[in-house]
């Protein structure tokens, strides 16, 4: 493969192009500041960006580049969110499943990708598994191809590889994979993941997100049996219970004995776990949030979060009001999948208030917050103060059930608003 320089390969990129840039937590950044520095000679590029984890702005996220670059993001992340908040970006809602038919169909054109992928194997192949999400799509779309190239960049199995003669411009570096460590779960995120866990039979096959809650439900778990995983993210959690055995993916029906994600996030000894792991096996966002490929895993089982609850199961967990937050993801992907799977079960898991106190379970969303989950869709929903079951509830039940899970500060302006809301039905299931 010949390497030419970070400030070389982006020249490949023109006025009016729309440049996909790989997420996760191998966002290609020598790139992307190679791209910020030719901000003078271009107009109109849009870049298109999914999760990133990075560890600071996106150097194209400046006011002075707002007419060289135009900041579209499928999913908010923190490099881009206050360039975006103060309007010189936009984001484009979309199930995450769904963007790289985006792509595929040309609705979101894709003229240049940006990626990070490992050495070359001894066939001239490299993997970009570990955000394989959204790239592998936008590397089957892009009509040029940029890759950093790093021998730090695990090599993944699955569907997530680009044979060198596809590259259009190689730069070599030795980044690593950023990696992210997670402390113990706080006091609040051990019992709700508790209360999950409690839910979750054995043989369950699960989708888990990333962060304290997550790796708590994950504690919960440990002494479950035939585990399967077929989610978005590969975290440090799961790679413990794969070591201890409690994840065997014995009882899959899809990739029976195989760990199935779309990105891998964690620390530097998870990426060398899984370099070269053939147990484990990495593809795009259309085929593992296929809400019909895994309903065929009985048992699945969705664990995902949110940033408000209503008293009718109204789940929102892109907005913060009007503001943007993050997106939909892979949420509902998930949930309407896991509710299809013969034993299926799907969680919503969040503390009952935020960090400053203020209450999570609310009479109504914030004006202007989104809906992420329909009350239609949700089953299980989980505080630090419990665990209940919306599905097949009324709306008064629901109330009484969510309330019952609020934080207890919270209860009395709560069951007032409900009796208001819901009358004799709610009085009744409260007089009880």
């Amino acid at each position: 493969m010949k390497y030419v320089s970070a400030d070389e390969a982006v020249r490949l990129v023109r006025s009016g192009d729309t440049v996909v840039c790989q997420g996760g937590t191998s966002v290609p950044v020598i790139l992307q500041e190679a791209l910020a520095r030719r901000h003078a000679e271009l107009e109109g590029v849009q870049i298109v960006c999914g999760f990133n984890v990075t560890a600071g702005e996106a150097p194209f996220c400046k006011p002075e580049y707002k007419d060289s670059f135009l900041v579209n993001s499928i999913f908010i992340s923190g490099d881009q969110r206050k360039h975006i908040a103060a309007g010189y970006g936009t984001m484009t809602p979309a199930f995450l499943g769904e963007v790289p038919g985006l792509f595929r169909r040309g609705e979101i054109p894709v003229d240049v990708a940006f990626i990070n992928c490992s050495l070359p194997d001894k066939d001239g192949y490299c993997s970009f598994g570990i955000s394989a999400d959204i790239a592998v799509s936008a590397v089957e779309c892009a009509r040029v191809v940029i890759a950093q190239v790093s021998p730090n960049i695990p090599y993944l199995y699955g569907k997530c590889h680009i044979h060198e003669s596809k590259i259009s411009a190689a730069v070599y570096c030795e980044e690593p994979p950023l990696g992210m460590v997670f402390g113990e779960p706080t006091p609040i995120e051990a019992a709700i993941g508790a209360n999950v866990a409690s839910q979750i039979p054995d043989g369950a096959c699960l989708q888990i997100g990333v962060g304290g809650i997550p790796n708590a439900v994950l504690n919960g778990i440990k002494h479950h049996q035939h585990l399967g995983l077929h989610t978005e993210a590969m975290t440090d959690g799961v790679i413990r219970l794969i070591k201890e055995g409690v994840i065997d993916n014995s009882l899959k029906k899809v990739h029976p004995g195989v760990s199935v994600a779309a990105l891998a996030i964690g620390s530097a000894p998870m990426y060398k776990f899984i370099d070269h792991n053939p147990t484990m096996e990495f593809f795009d966002v259309a085929y593992t949030n296929d809400p019909f490929l895994i309903a065929q895993n009985p048992r699945a089982c969705a664990i995902n979060s949110a940033i408000e609850v209503d008293l009718t199961g109204q789940i929102c967990a892109d907005s913060i009001g009007e503001m943007i937050f993050s997106s939909v993801g892979g949420q509902h992907d998930f949930m309407y999948g896991c509710a299809l799977a013969e034993g299926g079960r799907t969680f919503i898991a969040l503390p009952s208030r935020t960090a400053k106190g203020k209450a999570k379970i609310v009479p109504t969303l914030t004006p202007g917050a989104g809906v992420v989950t329909t009350r239609f869709q949700t089953q299980y929903v989980a505080t630090e103060h419990g665990i209940v079951y919306l599905r097949g509830k009324s709306l008064a039940q629901r109330a009484k059930l969510l309330i019952s899970i609020a934080h207890p500060d919270d209860r009395e302006a709560l069951e007032e608003a409900a009796c208001k809301r819901f009358g004799y039905s709610f009085l009744r299931l409260k007089a009880e």
